[in-house]
Formats: structure tokens, C-alpha cells, sequence
């Protein structure tokens, strides 16, 4: 099969390559003791500012911080789905699709290509925008993105909103399961979904 027929899986970057809410709260913790009365599995909200009695302002810059910090940069990645990539990610196409303000986007493509770089050849980021910042006119949310490229064939992300919005363009789209959205599927018959989804996208396009 050559590159150009198999199947494009579109990934999210944070909390499902990665585990970035889960370090960041430990290391916010660490200086704010009433972070610590709420362990990462009561986060039932994402983003979680509210739950842990801060601004947004707050929140927002101790998160981009912690991503361009040496501790963000040496984020372990998701072993299961690193797993998977190795038995399975040469089936398929990938592309990493982000949503991060632009001051934080060269850790995160270094992260990408230093740990998934075999499989993964294609980084997008939609950009966060920030306080004071003014950048030219872009896709202001994933979905316009996935719409423009119009080649998706699976889409995996942890925020219930992109999925609604990757599922109303076509797009068979998969929740990673986090404590602020619905899932209940494990992340083994997740991935296994997947890959059986997007093996099946190709054989309807072809047949």
C-alpha cells in the first residue's frame, strides 16, 4: 500500500499523546496547597481554572509555563497509544492537530518529532490566542481546519466539543476518554476502534 492510500488519522497533541493536565496540576500543586484537594480525577471540567479557584489569566499562565518549562518538554508520552504506533502506525497516515498559543508551539513540535517523529510527519496547530496578542486571520477552531483538509479519515481528541464538530463535518471521530468528557471506552478498545474504523474508511473508498 503506498503512502498516498492509507488512512489519515488526525491526533490531538495534549492530554492524549500526552498526559500535560495531569503533570501540570502536580507541579501547580506544589505552590498552591488547595490544588492538592482536588486530584486530577475530579477534574470534571477542562479547562479546570474554576474548580481550582483561580483566574483564567492565572491559569493560562501557569499552564503555558509549565509547557515551555524542562519539565513540559520532558513530558513522557502516552505509553499505550506509543504502543500502538509501533505495531500498527505504519498502516496509516498522521497528522497532529493542536489548539496552542504560538509561544508554546516549538516545545510542542519537538516533543511530537522526538517521540512519535517514525510515524507522525505532519504538525498543524489552531493558535490560542492570549492577552495582547494580534495574529493574521486563521482557523480559529479545529474543526475549520479538519474542513479545509477535507481528508480525515479518524479524529482523536479529549474535548467533547471538537468531536461534536468533527462529527457534524463526516468525520468518524473518537473521544480519548479524560475525566472532563463522557467516555467510558478503555484506551486499548479505543485505539482498537480506530484502527478498525479507519481500515474500513479505506476499503469503502476503494471498493
Amino acid at each position: 500500500m503506498s503512502d498516498q492510500d492509507k488512512p489519515l488519522i488526525v491526533w490531538d497533541l495534549d492530554d492524549v499523546l500526552n498526559n500535560l493536565m495531569e503533570a501540570w496540576l502536580k507541579y501547580f500543586s506544589l505552590t498552591n496547597p488547595l490544588a492538592r484537594k482536588f486530584p486530577y480525577e475530579r477534574l470534571a471540567q477542562n479547562p479546570p481554572y474554576e474548580i481550582l479557584g483561580i483566574s483564567c489569566g492565572d491559569y493560562l499562565s501557569s499552564l503555558d509555563y509549565f509547557r515551555n518549562s524542562s519539565a513540559g518538554l520532558k513530558l513522557k508520552p502516552n505509553q499505550l497509544i506509543l504502543d500502538w504506533f509501533r505495531e500498527k502506525g505504519h498502516r496509516f497516515r498522521h497528522l497532529v492537530l493542536t489548539s496552542r498559543p504560538v509561544k508554546t508551539v516549538p516545545h510542542a513540535a519537538e516533543w511530537v518529532y522526538h517521540y512519535f517523529g517514525n510515524w507522525i510527519r505532519t504538525f498543524h496547530f489552531v493558535p490560542s490566542l492570549r492577552e495582547g496578542e494580534y495574529l493574521p486571520e486563521s482557523d480559529a477552531e479545529k474543526s475549520e481546519f479538519l474542513y479545509w483538509l477535507g481528508k480525515a479519515d479518524a479524529f482523536v481528541d479529549d474535548t467533547p466539543e471538537n468531536i461534536d464538530a468533527a462529527r457534524r463535518l463526516g468525520i468518524p471521530a473518537f473521544t480519548y476518554p479524560q475525566p472532563w468528557n463522557d467516555s467510558k471506552v478503555s484506551v486499548t478498545n479505543l485505539l482498537e476502534e480506530i484502527s478498525q474504523t479507519s481500515t474500513r474508511q479505506l476499503m469503502e473508498a476503494t471498493y
